[in-house]
This record gives structure tokens, sequence and C-alpha cells, in this order.
């Protein structure tokens, strides 16, 4: 509705421009608002000029949306995080409490529905104060100090702080404008419009500007619920926050709250009896700490910074990083993803049976990733450190799940993966089947030794890589596997399930390298330390695990087998949307079949007796699932991949600041054993959180592979390898261990 305005004071006549005038100085001819001004006889020529001046003063000032807090949320809608520089949430007048806007009012304006922007009562009753040496009295109506919020706040949202002007800082010019933008708002907004504006903009101390950021704060209500002293106290902080802060300075604060009070009664917005109970109320603070950022995350600190992250490095929310930034802190967003609390947190609390934050001497690195087949939704995303832990304890930076960059180059804030060891075989295996090879063709993993000269077939470039130890008696330069008595003719599937080395490369030794390098790039495979190189294999030791993966990267690839052979890109946004409601992209998981479905089957199919009779026998679940561990040289990186119908997840444990530091004999669930493996620490924690969580998704059972898939064919052995050279590099032991018999139910 329109401003109303006040019959005498119009401020289009040149009787409203003269009141406008009172106490004009003989520099400008203008000083008020409550300035300290001399008496000055109103002379022609200085009340010409002042008028004059005060005509082409601009009387445009965008308001637009003020600074707001922006909220990062899980998928159930619960706050993983806030940002801001300025910490506001903006809100309806309908959704600010009576006694909030009658409070403002009292203590502010009290004539607020009266006048046009300029309060010439009180301009009068300041300008004589003055004048009779009673000292400054303020004159500023609640538009014109709604109109000097929105300038100083917003130099500051801007970074302007050598714009700003304070007080004594500002000369008559400044005052005058300030008083012009205020009349013309009142021509431009109507009365519940500029209230509205007013109590959303300005600074209720502690850094909480707005009403709904107070009230929040100081009582943990929303402003629509404030009561009456609630009320009285923060309209009573404004006129000065440092003075009448509440917390720092509670005696001032009740004697400013007791003050609007005595005004809402003689102004008859109250009643006695309301007022006397009102004044006898304590205070009762009930104080909610303002979280900014990551660090002070609900849960899923590393995931919010991962979704800062794609949210800074995205040009799609803003032309340059430092625009993005300023959206996420400005820009009030709503920002949903995909987190599932349930899941994150029971990720979490895995930590605390292994490496607990109180307790872990030796910096053992332990990390959950679990992400949804066919959606690429990122559902939970832990490990055992924080942003910023209490002092003893490992703070770090690094997300230990993540790559280091993206594809653009811009930093993700990962470690850049970690060697993956056995958990990479699967994917030599897929294309063993891709290529029409069956499950159950016989490869000859008693071949240890693959000479220096040994031709690897690799149609996207040059392998090289050696296994030969050239000594009949110490075959110790010869690839081995985790146990002797392993070393004979097997079925490649069998050679997965008991995780034999020499399985894998007999199979890769009848393969083009460059096809098992596609296949792993259709499940998702790449470098941690650049997403745009994939895995590489011109190296034969990488076929075991000697290649840097991130957690993330591989709970994805074991994602496309899970869901049949489609790959989704791992996301973690579901919308985003601003203050006013605007909508803007998110990336989508671009879902593609790029594995044959029987391929899929056929890996799925072995994967699952991963977890029955083969290297995790004993990390098996209560669901149908199928898994592959790892374990690298000497214990230092550990992994289970694995998997159920609905959700898949990467458990990791190893060491993140010296990745060639083993981990055997450190403190790991309080205790010192000599030998760690992917099953021992990061299988059991996989066990234990996938058995807490999975049955929240699909637990159905997997497809089986075709038939033909399944006959048994048997094919010759790779080439013999030579005896008289020298290997070039020595490669990952597998983490093969005997199955056990079988548990009763």
């Amino acid at each position: 509705m329109a401003a109303k305005k006040h019959p005498i004071f119009d401020t289009a006549t040149t009787l409203g421009k003269l009141m406008l005038f009172l106490g004009v100085s003989a520099v400008c001819g203008v000083l008020v608002a409550g300035l300290m001004v001399p008496a000055v006889a109103l002379t022609g020529n200085t009340a010409t000029s002042s008028i004059d001046f005060f005509d082409h003063l601009p009387d445009q000032m965008n308001v637009g949306v003020p600074a707001q807090s922006s909220r990062i949320l899980a998928s159930d809608g619960s706050e993983l995080a806030t940002f801001y520089n300025q910490n506001r949430t903006n809100v309806k007048l309908a959704d600010i409490s009576p006694f909030m806007k009658n409070a403002a009012i009292a203590i502010e304006d009290a004539r607020y529905y009266q006048h046009g922007g300029i309060d010439t009562k009180g301009l009068m009753r300041a300008v004589v104060s003055m004048v009779q040496g009673g000292g400054r009295q303020g004159a500023s109506t609640i538009t014109q100090q709604y109109v000097n919020n929105v300038i100083i706040q917003t130099y500051a949202a801007n970074g302007e702080f050598d714009k700003i002007k304070l007080g004594g800082d500002k000369k008559a010019g400044d005052k005058v404008r300030e008083i012009k933008l205020a009349i013309a708002m009142e021509k431009k907004y109507s009365k519940d419009d500029i209230l509205q504006g007013y109590l959303n903009w300005v600074l209720f101390a502690n850094g909480n500007y707005g009403v709904e950021a107070a009230a929040s704060y100081y009582f943990g209500v929303h402003a629509k619920n404030l009561t009456l002293p609630q009320a009285a106290l923060l309209a009573g902080v404004v006129n000065s926050p440092t003075v009448y802060d509440p917390v720092a300075n509670p005696d001032n604060a009740i004697s400013r709250r007791n003050m609007v009070l005595a005004n809402m009664l003689d102004q008859k917005m109250i009643d006695k009896k309301q007022y006397d109970a009102a004044v006898k109320t304590k205070i009762d603070l009930k104080i909610h700490p303002n979280k900014n950022g990551c660090a002070t995350a609900e849960r899923g600190e590393y995931f919010c910074e991962y979704v800062t992250n794609l949210i800074s490095n995205d040009p799609r929310y803003g032309k340059t990083k430092a625009d993005r930034e300023k959206l996420l802190e400005q820009g009030g967003l709503t920002v949903k993803t995909t987190l599932d609390p349930k899941l994150q947190d029971a990720a979490q609390a895995q930590f605390a049976n292994f490496t607990p934050m109180n307790n872990n001497p030796d910096k053992v690195g332990q990390a959950l990733v679990t992400v949804q087949p066919k959606t690429g939704k990122i559902l939970a995303m832990a490990q055992n450190t924080k942003l910023h832990a209490p002092k003893g304890q490992w703070s770090t930076e690094y997300n230990f799940t993540v790559d280091k960059f993206d594809k653009s180059g811009n930093s993700l804030g990962g470690s850049g993966g970690f060697d993956v060891g056995s958990t990479i075989k699967p994917f030599t295996y897929a294309e063993w089947l891709n290529s029409g090879h069956k499950i159950n063709d016989m490869v000859d993993a008693s071949v240890r030794r693959y000479p220096v000269g040994f031709h690897w077939q690799n149609s996207c470039g040059v392998s090289t890589g050696a296994y030969d130890s050239s000594d009949p008696v110490n075959a110790a330069d010869d690839l081995q596997n985790a146990e002797d008595g392993r070393y004979a003719r097997i079925t490649a599937h069998m050679g997965l399930v008991l995780s034999l080395n020499t399985a894998t490369v007999a199979e890769a030794a009848q393969l083009d390298l460059c096809n098992i390098q596609k296949m792993m790039t259709a499940a998702g495979i790449h470098l941690g330390a650049d997403p745009n190189k994939p895995y590489d294999l011109s190296n034969v030791s990488s076929l075991l695990g000697s290649g840097e993966v991130a957690p993330l990267t591989m709970a994805t690839a074991f994602a496309t087998f899970a869901s049949g052979g489609v790959h989704c890109d791992p996301i973690a946004l579901v919308s985003i949307t601003n203050a006013k409601g605007d909508k803007f992209p998110v990336p989508t998981a671009n879902c593609k079949q790029t594995i044959q479905p029987e391929v899929a089957a056929g890996v799925v199919h072995t994967l699952q007796q991963v977890l029955v009779n083969g290297s995790g026998w004993q990390i098996g679940l209560r669901y149908p699932a199928g898994a592959k561990t790892g374990t690298t040289n000497d214990s230092q990186q550990t992994w289970t991949t694995g998997f159920t119908k609905g959700l898949v997840t990467s458990s990791w444990l190893g060491s993140p600041e010296n990745k060639n530091r083993g981990n055997n004999d450190l403190l790991i669930q309080n205790k010192r054993i000599p030998y760690v493996d992917g099953a021992t620490y990061a299988g059991v924690a996989w066990q234990g959180y996938m058995n807490a969580v999975a049955g929240n998704y699909d637990t159905s059972g997997f497809p089986e592979p075709p038939s033909r898939m399944l006959n048994p064919v048997v094919v010759a052995p790779p080439p013999s390898a030579p005896t008289d050279t020298k290997n070039t590099k020595k490669d990952d032991k597998s983490d093969t261990k005997s199955p056990a018999p079988k548990k009763k139910d």
C-alpha cells in the first residue's frame, strides 16, 4: 500500500523543503537529523542555495536483498552448516512478533506511521535542545536508520570498508543525502515494507543482523515467537549494540529494556498488567552460538567442505571464484544435498572402534564413503579427523575420500587417493569376461616369472615391468602371492576370489592392457591427483594396485558393477535456491550403460564369493553382498570396497601423511599387531557399518550371469618366461587369506 504522508510535511512543497532545512549552517545551509549545529538566521541566499543543493542530491537507492546466511542441508532437510559474513535470515513482517514491531517503534520512532520519512517534531526538538545547550538528541526516524544500515552494510558486504562512514565521520552532505533517500524511500515503499526491511537489516549485537538471527541466538526461537520482554530487550539493543549487549552488559540491557516497555505503556501498546509482568521478568538468555562454516557443521564436515568446493569451483554460480564465494556467504542459499544423516552418523561412529580421535597417536587414517548405485548420490563421507580438532588431537584440512582437483584443475581439498592394492583386480577380471573368456576358464597361476623383455600387449602405448629373480633358490623377486601353496592352475573366478596376484597377471598376459584401462575408465576409475588421467597401466605393477585412487572413485566404480553396468558420476547436490526462490542448476549424475550387463553380473557373481570363501570370508554381511579387499606392500594402505544392491561403500585405513609408511604394529583398536590387511580393520569397519545401514536401502539379490559365461573352457597358459633376467620392480603382495569353515547361523 502507499505510504501515508503527514498533511503538513509534504516534501514536494517549498514549505516541506524549508522545514527540512531548519538549522542550516553557513557552510552548506543544512545540518539536520540531530547534528550539533549553531543557531543561524535563515537568509534568503542560504535558503535558496540549500534548496538547490537538496534538489540536486540523488534520491535513488537500490535496497536489494540484504546479505543473508546460506544453509547446507542433508537429504532429509536437516541443517548441516551455515555460511555468512552477516548472520541474517530474512523474514516477512507477518513472521515477526507484534511485540517486536511495536517495541521498535516505541523506542526508535513513536510517530513512525505519521511522518513522511523525516519526523519534523523530533527534528525541531533536537535543534532546540542543542541551541539551549541541552546536548545532542537523536532525530533519525526508522526510515533514516534503515537507509543508513543499507548503505553501511552494503559497503561491508562488498568489502568496501573504506567507504563506510559512522557518526562523526559523516559530513553535512552525507546526512542530507540520507534524508533525501529516506524521503524517496517513503514515496516508493509502504510503511510496513520499510519496517520489515529495518527489522531485517539492523544489528542486534554479537554478529546478529536482523531480528530472526537475533531471536535464534539469544532465545532459541523464531522472530514470530518472541515474547513481550524478549522483544523489548532486542529493541533496546539496536541503539548501541555494544553498550546494551545482553551477554556482555546484562544490567544495561535490562535498564534499556525497561525503558522500551515504559514507552510502549505510554503509547498504549501494552497495558499496565503486561508492563508490570514484563519488567519483573529476568533476561533468561538461551544462547545458541552462531555456527559459520564447515568446521562447525552438525555432521559431515568434510562432506560440507566438498560441497562448498563444488559450488566455488563451478562457473554456473558466478563468473569468478570470489563471486561464487560471495554468493555462498551472502546469497541466502538453501543447498540441499544427498547426504543421509543416518548413514553419516553410522559411518562416523565406526572410527571410535578403531582409530578414535582421542587415542590415535600414530595418526592412522581411516575413512568411509558410500554412494547409491544407479543414482550416483553420495550418502555418507566420513573420516577419523576434524578440520579443527581439540588440542592434542589430529586436525587436517585434507579430505581422505576425494580427488585432489576437479577436471578444471580446481582444488577439491582431497588427499589425491592412495594405492588401491587388490581392489583394482576386478577390473582386469571384468575385461577378461568382456573379451569373451568365461568365469571358469582356467589360468596358469603357477607362472611367477615375466622377464624384462616380456611382450605386454597395449594398443594404447607401451607397458613395461618384470618379475624374475633368475635364481632357482631365492625367488624373492618373482611374482608372489601372500601365501605359499597357491601357485597352480586355477579358474579365473577362484583366482579373484582368493585374490591371487599370479592369476590376475596371467589373465592380463592374454589381454590388451589398453582394454583393461578402458574397462577401468568405463567404471569411472581415474587417478586421484588428476581426474583427467586414466589409471596408469604403463607399468604392469599397476595391475595389482600400485596406483593412487580416491575412495569415492573406488565406491563409484564398484557401483557400476552393482548397478548392472550403469555408471553414474558421484553427485552431492540435489538443489540450490536463493533467498528469492530462484533455482540454480546442479550437476547431474550422467548415468550411462558403460559396461555390458552380463559382464557386470559376472563380476558381481565372483565378488559375492569373496565374502564367502575368499579374502573377505570373515567380513560377510547378513544381506546379499559382494566386496574386494586390498592391501599394499607393508600394509601401507588397506581397503575393503563392497556393495549390496542399494549401497556401495569404500572403507580405507592407511597412512595419509606418509603414504610409504606401513601400518603394521601401529596402534589401532587399542592394540598393535604384526600384520594388517584389507579385512583386518578396513573390512571389519565396512562390515559393521554396512550391516547397520544396508537395510535402509535395497538388499535384494543380484541377477546371475548368463549360463554361457559359466561354462568351463580350458585355455592355454601364457608363454613361459626365461629365467636369465631380473625384474625391474617387485610388485605388491595380495591379501589372500585361507578360507575358514562356514560359520553356522
